[in-house]
């Protein structure tokens, strides 16, 4: 069945979030965005919010083989969500799983190293924070991310998303606070099937982001 897109790109998507956003967010409240492709959905939201910007670097652990069927993900601080159900029905090994940790660790270190350029992450204790992705499909990358949002001590967490499946946010009531997703279609094969363009965002588009993103906050 043809399926009409819900988005133009993630810069639409986060326009039409921070509309929704509006008038329900505190005044310091700060946007961390999952790298890659949620931070040209948070970067809107946090300009038309006049909001702080920054990344929640967060790597999902792919089926060796099925590298997008997401087995668990990782966050900083040494925040780690499992789907054990997943490691079962693929036949994944606990060498295997390690394998795979130990990559996505460096890779983890990699990215949020790369992508602040040895700026300090954003102070999230006692403030508002709003979490970003372009879509939630498992919920492992969410759940691994809160996690680690977790350890920072923050007042209020909302997660924002453009889309994710039917129930999604009775898999997160126990991690955050708010759940403000745009749409929840009962069908639902993938996060790109809702978007009319969905190229992978690259790393230096999300370095450009944040440093455009600092010298708004630096120049207000």
């Amino acid at each position: 069945m043809f399926m009409h897109a819900l988005f133009k790109n993630r810069a639409e998507a986060g326009r039409m979030l921070a509309d929704r956003l509006k008038g329900n967010t505190a005044h310091d409240a700060v946007v961390l965005a999952l790298p890659r492709g949620g931070v040209p959905v948070g970067a809107e939201i946090a300009r038309a919010l006049g909001l702080e910007l920054d990344v929640m670097p967060v790597r999902k652990l792919g089926v060796p083989g099925q590298r997008e069927l997401a087995m668990g993900a990782i966050a900083p601080g040494g925040a780690q969500f499992v789907d054990r159900e997943i490691m079962h029905s693929a036949h994944v090994s606990h060498a295997a799983f390690e394998k795979v940790l130990e990559e996505e660790r460096v890779e983890l270190a990699r990215r949020e190293t790369h992508y602040r350029e040895h700026r300090p992450p954003a102070s999230v204790e006692g403030r508002t924070v709003i979490l970003v992705d372009d879509g939630m499909a498992t919920g492992a990358t969410m759940r691994a991310a809160l996690s680690a949002l977790r350890q920072r001590n923050p007042a209020h967490v909302i997660v924002a998303l453009p889309v994710a499946p039917s129930g999604a946010e009775s898999e997160l009531t126990d991690l955050a606070d708010e759940f403000v997703c745009i749409a929840q279609p009962a069908l639902f094969f993938s996060v790109g099937q809702h978007y009319d363009e969905f190229d992978q965002t690259s790393d230096e588009e999300v370095r450009r982001l944040l440093v455009d993103a600092n010298e708004r906050m630096s120049d207000s």
